[in-house]
């Protein structure tokens, strides 16, 4: 009887360990078992052979051959079921010939191929015991039926007893199927018993009616040849379109993993992505679909070596990068180095993908171990990406066939789309998290890289540093050089860290680093290291440039915390902090933190303190030392904080001038001192008022616009307003300060240098500016009496400014002998807590009133003279 069989195993090699044993063992039961059922058919079925009967049994031996060939295999691992239309010759032999006979010719019909096929003896031993249990189990159910129901049709006996032929034989076969190693599992292998019971049932009912045909139709033999030939044709078709069916969702699946293996890429550089090792699952998909031995990847690696990835039975050596490179010659037609080569000899079919086998490729397929290898090169946009080779089919039966080739073109083709993809989103990936200058992480891939760190229980400490280098280099020969000099500082911080070290380019020139350390003094010690090798000299255009580094630095058991974004924001305030210090190196301590708090309240709370009276205008008289006259004041701001108190400048007017804000600040002091100026006009005082100026103000076009502005608002006289500024914020801009100071001093603004003699003290810009006086710095008034030096400085400015027709000023004068030596000296106006310190508007009127006494002068002005 013609039914599904197991065909043999591969071709090469011996089957995996295992379950064999077993299988063996069950296929001895099952051939004694069927032998005994073949006894019983004999010894119940009167036989006597005859000379017809040997030409009948000749003639239904060559009827099962041809439903033989009429075959559709489905293969099972190792494996492959057949699927025939043996079904219409046993139905034919059941109905006109005797039992024994019709049991004899098949089981020999069976072993006589599989001895041809070269079946292993546990798979010959099981398939003949499946044909006889299923042929003999159907002739003793017809002499059953027709003794139990002698009314019932032939045809009818016939099908129940192939039916229940088939099933017992389906079982037999079940349950060998489930013992082959590496086998499906239970319920599939049933579900794949019972689809095939089902096929072979329907080849009864098909048998069955060319039995009716060929005994009552003329030409009946015709139409049954016909009927089978249809039969064969819908089953290859159906089979096909099954097979189509799982190519696709092969594809499918294989797309979808090699996609998710790009997902899982950690934002790493490309080259150094896996090379294939999260690819096993689709390769392993892929290998099932085709029932090879293995399906090997070979994925061609950036320094030009190959990665090897094997899905499937593993190769008996590793293979040489020779014997890679000759795989892809031949899979690609190609070198490694895309130049062609020669491919003469190597079979090439659908799809671009080639055969290896037999005797033209024999070194090949012996250092696999195997048959025949198929290659598929996996060509991207812009290079070849490697070669998949796959090895023998696991069924001996038959290699692989025009479809299999098809399917591995196709899928080479998707899996290296797949592959090219997952090479942009890892490109993508690696530049969102890395800088593009220096290939560091930037700060986004810092914070990334750092959180996975921290994760642990090791104390860490992470160091940002700052070169101040950048700005000059760019300013003096451009951002090409600036970008070598960046570029030259991160290879220095790679090469002064290990490896395991996470380090970023933040921003600029400013670096990062994250060192896994046991306690202070090792991360001290580390970011030393840190700062020798970032200050040694930089080679720029034929110069060599130095470069100072100052770094912060945040260890997680300071206010213990192991969050990257809280140990970022400590270093840059430990970092803030050696700025402000002049030091190189600062850790952050908790006190720092209440400072930075406290400084941004008072950034964010400004706007408001202008708004609600917090800040307010003092004033502090200017005396002119000859006559004693109170002359003018000077208008300083102070910020009355609900909270902090009494601030003093020094600590919000730098904030405010780095959040840009100072132009506020500045028009509100100036609004307020103008206010006042004429509330002193009206009472017939003729007292100046003097307003500090930042570099930001020096730099604003308009400036001299709104002070222009404010002067006519409030009916003042240009002549009563000053503005004092320090060298440094004009010497730091010259080119924007100095026309703003010459459209002021156009106005009939005075012009006053604050600070005098601790900035540049250039004399050639001094020469340049339109200034109209000087003020002497009070760290050289407080010294006058204790240090000649102090006291010659001081004598030296006062004669500088004599010289060039300024008026000098002395600032910090707090002593009686501090104001007789400048009264010595010439100096002509002093300021200072000697006579007064900075005063509310309220008090100023009451000081005035106490220690001033008022005169006409000589152009009928009221002058307000010091009383001793």
């Amino acid at each position: 009887m013609g039914r599904p069989q197991l065909s043999a195993s591969a071709r090469r090699g011996t089957r995996p360990p295992g379950t064999a044993w077993s299988f063996g063992l069950y296929a001895v039961v099952a051939l004694a078992s069927a032998a005994a059922l073949g006894a019983l058919v004999l010894a119940t079925s009167p036989w006597s052979p005859s000379q017809d009967d040997v030409l009948a049994g000749l003639l239904l031996a060559v009827g099962f051959a041809v439903a033989r060939l009429l075959a559709i295999e489905v293969d099972l691992r190792r494996d492959s079921i057949r699927v025939t239309l043996t079904e219409i010759p046993l139905v034919v032999g059941l109905a006109l010939l005797p039992g024994p006979l019709v049991v004899l010719t098949f089981a020999a019909v069976m072993a006589t191929a599989g001895l041809l096929r070269r079946d292993a003896p546990s798979k010959l031993a099981m398939n003949v015991s499946v044909s006889i249990v299923s042929a003999a189990t159907a002739v003793l159910v017809v002499g059953l039926v027709e003794r139990l129901v002698p009314a019932t049709p032939d045809w009818f006996a016939i099908l129940v007893a192939v039916s229940v032929g088939h099933g017992l034989g389906m079982v037999l076969l079940v349950g060998g199927m489930l013992l082959l190693p590496g086998s499906r599992r239970v319920g599939a292998t049933v579900r794949l018993g019972v689809n095939i019971f089902v096929v072979n049932v329907l080849n009864a009912v098909a048998g069955v009616a060319a039995v009716e045909v060929l005994t009552a139709v003329p030409w009946g033999s015709a139409l049954v040849a016909l009927v089978a030939v249809v039969l064969f044709i819908m089953y290859r078709v159906y089979y096909g379109l099954l097979h189509e069916q799982r190519d696709l969702e092969l594809l499918n699946k294989v797309s979808l993993e090699v996609a998710g293996a790009g997902r899982s890429a950690d934002g790493g550089h490309p080259s150094e992505l896996p090379a294939g090792g999260d690819l096993t699952t689709a390769m392993e998909l892929f290998r099932d679909q085709l029932n090879a031995t293995r399906i090997v990847l070979h994925r061609r690696l950036p320094d030009g070596q190959f990665h090897t990835v094997v899905a499937g039975r593993p190769l008996p050596r590793t293979l040489t990068g020779q014997e890679i490179t000759s795989a892809l010659r031949a899979g690609a037609g190609q070198d490694v180095d895309g130049v062609g080569q020669d491919t003469d000899g190597v079979g090439q079919d659908a799809d671009g993908v080639r055969r290896l086998g037999g005797h033209d490729h024999t070194d090949a397929v012996d250092a696999r171990e195997v048959s025949e290898v198929l290659l598929a090169p996996l060509r991207g946009a812009e290079q070849l990406l490697g070669v998949v080779e796959v090895h023998d089919r696991q069924s001996r039966f038959r290699g692989f066939g025009e479809a299999d080739l098809r399917l591995v073109g196709t899928l080479a083709s998707h899996l290296t789309t797949a592959m090219d993809n997952r090479r942009l989103l890892a490109q993508l990936r690696h530049d969102a998290y890395h800088d593009t200058l220096t290939d560091l992480r930037n700060r986004l891939g810092f914070r990334a890289a750092a959180a996975e760190v921290l994760r642990g229980d090791e104390q860490c400490a992470v160091v940002v540093i700052d070169l101040d280098l950048l700005p000059s280099v760019n300013d003096a020969l451009g951002h090409v050089w600036g970008d070598r000099v960046v570029i030259v500082a991160g290879q220095r911080l790679l090469a002064a860290l290990p490896p395991e070290v996470v380090t970023a380019r933040l921003e600029g020139d400013t670096f990062a680093a994250l060192l896994v350390v046991p306690d202070e003094e090792t991360a001290l010690h580390g970011a030393e290291q840190i700062r020798a090798a970032l200050c040694e000299p930089y080679p720029v255009d034929k110069l060599e440039v130095e470069s100072e580094a100052r770094m912060g630095i945040a260890l997680t058991d300071v206010e213990p915390t192991r969050d990257i974004d809280a140990l970022l924001q400590r270093a840059d305030v430990a970092l803030q902090a050696a700025r402000s210090t002049g030091e190189t190196v600062r850790t952050y301590a908790s006190s720092m933190g209440q400072v930075f708090l406290r400084r941004f309240q008072l950034v964010t709370q400004f706007r408001l303190a202008l708004d609600t009276g917090q800040v307010d205008v003092h004033f502090q008289p200017k005396l002119a030392l000859a006559t004693r006259q109170v002359i003018g004041v000077e208008a300083l701001v102070r910020w009355r904080h609900p909270e902090f108190g009494m601030l003093d400048p020094a600590e919000f007017v730098a904030i405010v001038e780095a959040t840009g804000l100072i132009d506020a600040l500045t028009g509100f002091v100036l609004e307020r001192a103008l206010e006042q100026c004429r509330v002193w006009r009206d009472r017939g005082l003729g007292l100046s008022v003097a307003v500090n100026l930042s570099v930001r103000n020096l730099a604003d076009v308009e400036f001299p616009d709104r002070v222009a502005g404010a002067l006519a608002r409030h009916d003042v006289p240009s002549s009563l307003l000053a503005f004092e500024l320090t060298e440094s914020a004009v010497m730091s801009d010259p080119e924007h300060a100095l026309p703003v100071l010459r459209r002021l001093h156009a106005l009939g603004v005075r012009i006053a240098v604050d600070d005098f003699g601790t900035g540049y003290s250039s004399l050639a810009y001094l020469r340049r500016l339109p200034v109209d006086e000087v003020k002497i710095d009070k760290s050289f008034v407080f010294g006058m009496g204790s240090d000649l030096s102090d006291l010659a400085v001081v004598k030296a400015i006062v004669d500088l400014g004599h010289s060039l027709g300024l008026t000098v000023v002395a600032e910090g004068v707090e002593e009686d002998a501090a104001r007789d030596q400048l009264l010595e000296m010439g100096c002509d106006i002093a300021q200072g807590y000697l006579i007064s310190r900075p005063l509310g508007r309220e008090r100023f009127e009451a000081w005035l009133q106490a220690r001033t006494q008022r005169a006409r002068g000589q152009r009928d002005e009221t002058v307000l003279t010091l009383v001793r």
